[in-house]
C-alpha cells in the first residue's frame, strides 16, 4: 500500500480478512484538556451506556509494595518514605540486587526483626493485584448497552465511567478500542504556534516548515535536550554517527533506539553501514526490496511482518498476528504458536537452516516494541518541529516547554540551563511580572548584544512550590488592574486571600526583591512575617511607610542558601550553575568541564563530575549504569561498570553531586567516559532531582 507521502506501508497492518477486527485506532491530542473534549465527546456520542474508559490492573512493583509494607509494620512516614527510596526499580538487576544487600549498604542493621519482617513482606508482594485503574486514554465503545456485555462503573474521575475488563479482555471480545492519548510535545508545538505569530511576527505553520540544513546540523551534534524523541542519552550516542541529513533519515533514527531494534542487535549493523564501515547484505535475496532503505536491518514493524510473510509464505493476516505480539503481555504464546508455521514455510522456499535459524532469531524480536513505519514518520515529523521552532525561536519554544513540564527526559532546571548555554535569557519569579504560566519579555536594546534573539522567558508563579494557581492569577490580576506592588503589605491588601505560608513561599523564591526598593530575600521574609498577620482594626490603616522604616535585622542570604532556597522552592535557578562556584576548586583537582571533552583524544585518562541529572540501567545493557553530569558548561556522560556499581552503590544511585574518573570515550563525536572510580562531592546542599529510568 503506497500513500500519498510515497511511504510504502503494509496494509494488513491496518485491515485483514484473518484479522476478523477492527484496527488499532490511536489519536495523539495535544493537551489534557483537548483529550478531555474527546473524551467527553465519545460519551455525548455513544451515550453513557454505550461508552467507558478501559481498566489496568496495577500490580505492586518494588517500591509501592515497599510502601505498604512499610505502612502495616507500623512505620512512620518518613521512615517508610526513607526505605522505599532506598528500593531499586532498575530494569536491569544483578544477582546481587536485592533488598538485602541495599540495606546493608545503606547502614541498616539486619538483624533487626521489623526490617527482616519488612524485607519478606516486600518480596512476597511483587506482582501482586493492587487495584483497578483506568487506562490513561483507551476507550470502548459501541451501538447499544455496553453494560450487556461487561460490568460498568464510575471512575474516580467525575464525568467517566470504566469497565472491569483491560484491553487484552477486550480486544479478544471483539470490541471496538479507541486510544484518545495525550501528547505532551503536541502541547509544546501548539503553544509555540501561538507565541511565534504575536512576539515575532511572522507565521508558524508546521505543514510547511522548510527542511533546514542547520537545523539538521544541530541534531547531529546530539544538540537535541528538550526535543522529541531524541533527546535521550542513547539518542544523543547515536545522532552524531548516524548524522540525520533528511526526513527519512530521521524517521529511521526515531525508529532504531526502541526495545526491538536494541534486543535484535539490529542498531550497531545499522550504524556501522550508515558510516560505511560494514558491507550493507541480506539474510535472503527476496528481503533487498524492502530492506534496501535500511540498509539491510529492519528497522519497523512492517520489514519484520514482510520478513515472514516473504520467507514463509505467511498470509498478511499471519503476519498481523505475528505483529500482535510485539510488546504484548502474550507475545511467547503467539510465538510458540507460530514456529512450526514459520519452519514450513522456510522449508518449502529452500531456505537453509542456517539462515532459518537466524530469521527466527530477528521475527523473536516482535517480543519487544518496535515502531510501525507511519509512527516513526509521524513521531519523526513531530521531532524536526520541534527541532526548528528550538533552532529559529528559542524563547518561544523553551516558554512553552517549561509551561507544559513535566515531560520528557528532562528535568525543568536542566532546560533551562541548556537554554541559557544557547544565548537566552531567564528572568526569576517576580511578583510585578510573572504570571501564571512562563511569558516573553522583550529585551532591552543595551542586552541584545549579550543574548540570541529578542525576548527573555519569565519564570510563572506555577514554579513556586506549594503555591495554588487561583493565588497565582490572583496576583497577576490585580497588578494588571491596579498597577505594581508597592510593598509585601500592599500586596497582602489587595489579594487578600493570600496567606502568611504562601507570602513566605514567594519572600524564599526571591519574588519580592522588585518590589517597592530593591531588597533581598531575608528582608522580604522579616516583612511577610508582619504582613501575613491579622492587624484588627486598630492597626488596619496604617501607612506602609510607618512597616517599611523598621529595617529588618537579618544578614543577606549566602550563595549557597540562595542556590538551595530557588532548588527547594522553584526547582530551577536564575543564576550560575552550582558547579560555577566551585570551578577553581574542581580545576585544582583535575577534573575537566563538559564542554571541553570534546577537544580531547579518544583513550585518555580524565576526571568529570556535576549534578546527577539522569541514571539508567536498561535491561539490554547487561547490568551497566548510564549517568548524565551537568556542570555550568553543558552535560558529561559517565558508564559504570557492574563491579565498580557493587563497591559503589549508594553513591551511584542516590549522590546528587558526583565525581568520576575513568577512561575517555571519544568516536565519532560522541563522548563518554568508562569510569573506574566515583565519588560523591559535598559541594551544595540544593535538592537537585535526577530522571531516573529504568
Amino acid at each position: 500500500m503506497r500513500g500519498q507521502n510515497g511511504l510504502d506501508l503494509l496494509f494488513e497492518r491496518f485491515l485483514s480478512e484473518e484479522r476478523g477486527e477492527w484496527p488499532d485506532i490511536d489519536l495523539d491530542l495535544p493537551s489534557e484538556t483537548d483529550r478531555e473534549r474527546a473524551i467527553q465527546y465519545v460519551y455525548q456520542r455513544y451515550g453513557e451506556l454505550g461508552a467507558a474508559m478501559t481498566a489496568n490492573v496495577t500490580t505492586y512493583r518494588s517500591r509501592s509494595a515497599s510502601r505498604e509494607a512499610g505502612k502495616a509494620l507500623g512505620f512512620d512516614r518518613e521512615t517508610a518514605g526513607r526505605l522505599a527510596g532506598l528500593v531499586s526499580s532498575w530494569e536491569w538487576k544483578g544477582p546481587s540486587d536485592t533488598l538485602e544487600n541495599t540495606f546493608k549498604a545503606a547502614g541498616f542493621d539486619m538483624r533487626n526483626a521489623r526490617i527482616s519482617k519488612y524485607l519478606e513482606m516486600c518480596g512476597r508482594m511483587q506482582n501482586l493485584p493492587r487495584n483497578l485503574s483506568q487506562h490513561s486514554g483507551g476507550m470502548v465503545i459501541c451501538q447499544g448497552h455496553l453494560d450487556s456485555v461487561v460490568p460498568i462503573e464510575w471512575a474516580s474521575m467525575a464525568g467517566r465511567t470504566v469497565v472491569q475488563w483491560d484491553k487484552d479482555d477486550c480486544s479478544d471480545m471483539k470490541i471496538i478500542k479507541v486510544d484518545l492519548l495525550g501528547l505532551g510535545m503536541l502541547a509544546v508545538l501548539k503553544d509555540t504556534a501561538y507565541l511565534v505569530p504575536q512576539y515575532y511576527g511572522v507565521p508558524l505553520d508546521y505543514a510547511q516548515l522548510p527542511q533546514d540544513e542547520a537545523v539538521y546540523e544541530s541534531i547531529q551534534r546530539a544538540d537535541t535536550v528538550g526535543l522529541f524523541q531524541i533527546e535521550s542519552r542513547a539518542q544523543m550516542s547515536a545522532l552524531p554517527r548516524t548524522r540525520p541529513k533528511c526526513f527519512s533519515d530521521l524517521s529511521m533514527q526515531v525508529a532504531i533506539i526502541r526495545p526491538g531494534p536494541v534486543t535484535g542487535k539490529f542498531v550497531n549493523p545499522y550504524i556501522e553501514r550508515r558510516l560505511g564501515r560494514q558491507a550493507i547484505t541480506y539474510l535472503h535475496p527476496l528481503f533487498e526490496p524492502f530492506l534496501r532503505r535500511t540498509l539491510g536491518v529492519p528497522l519497523f514493524q512492517e520489514q519484520v511482518m514482510k520478513i515472514g510473510m516473504v520467507a514463509a509464505n505467511l498470509t498478511g493476516g499471519e503476519a498481523e498476528e505475528l505483529r500482535k505480539a510485539m510488546g504484548g503481555k502474550r507475545s511467547e504464546a503467539i510465538l510458540d504458536g507460530m514456529k512450526a508455521r514459520l519452519h514450513k514455510g522456510m522449508t518449502a522456499n529452500g531456505i537453509t537452516p542456517e539462515v532459518q535459524a537466524e530469521i527466527m532469531r530477528v521475527l523473536s524480536t516482535v517480543k519487544e516494541f518496535m515502531f510501525p513505519e507511519s509512527h516513526a514518520h509521524s513521531f519523526a515529523s513531530i521531532a524536526y518541529s520541534s527541532a526548528y521552532t528550538r533552532f529559529h525561536y528559542i524563547a518561544a519554544y523553551t516558554c512553552a516547554l517549561l509551561n507544559n513540564q513535566p515531560m520528557g527526559f528532562y528535568s525543568p532546571a536542566t532546560i533551562l540551563n541548556d537554554a541559557k548555554r544557547h544565548g537566552l535569557k531567564g528572568l526569576p519569579i517576580d511578583v510585578q511580572n510573572s504570571e501564571w504560566f512562563c511569558t516573553l519579555e522583550e529585551l532591552k536594546e543595551a542586552e541584545r548584544d549579550r543574548y540570541s534573539g529578542s525576548f527573555a522567558v519569565r519564570v510563572g508563579f506555577k514554579y513556586v512550590r506549594g503555591l495554588r494557581r487561583e493565588i497565582g492569577n490572583a496576583i497577576a490580576e490585580s497588578r494588571e488592574i491596579n498597577g505594581p506592588f508597592a510593598s509585601e503589605y500592599d500586596l497582602q491588601r489587595r489579594v487578600p486571600s493570600i496567606r502568611r505560608t504562601v507570602l513566605t513561599l514567594l519572600a524564599k523564591a526571591g519574588a519580592f526583591n522588585w518590589t517597592g526598593e530593591k531588597h533581598h530575600r531575608r528582608t522580604a521574609l522579616w516583612r511577610v512575617e508582619r504582613a501575613g498577620q491579622s492587624v484588627g482594626p486598630l492597626f488596619e490603616n496604617i501607612p506602609d511607610e510607618h512597616e517599611l522604616e523598621t529595617s529588618a535585622p537579618l544578614l543577606p542570604m549566602t550563595t549557597e542558601e540562595r542556590l538551595v532556597a530557588d532548588f527547594s522552592g522553584t526547582g530551577l535557578t536564575m543564576g550560575p550553575h552550582a558547579m560555577a562556584y566551585h570551578r577553581a576548586e574542581m580545576n585544582d583537582a583535575g577534573v575537566i568541564p563538559a564542554a571541553d571533552l570534546r577537544a580531547m583524544p579518544d583513550g585518555i585518562y580524565t576526571r568529570i563530575a556535576g549534578a546527577v541529572i539522569a541514571r539508567q540501567r536498561p535491561g539490554t545493557a547487561e547490568g551497566f549504569i548510564f549517568l548524565s553530569l551537568e556542570d555550568e558548561t553543558g552535560i558529561s556522560n559517565a558508564i559504570i561498570n557492574p563491579y565498580l556499581y557493587e563497591r559503589n552503590r549508594v553513591a551511584v544511585t542516590r549522590g546528587k553531586f558526583l565525581r568520576v574518573e575513568g577512561t575517555l570515550q571519544n568516536q565519532d563525536g560522541v563522548i563518554s567516559v568508562k569510569a573506574s572510580a566515583v565519588r560523591v562531592l559535598k559541594l551544595s546542599e540544593i535538592d537537585v532531582r535526577s530522571h531516573d529510568f529504568h
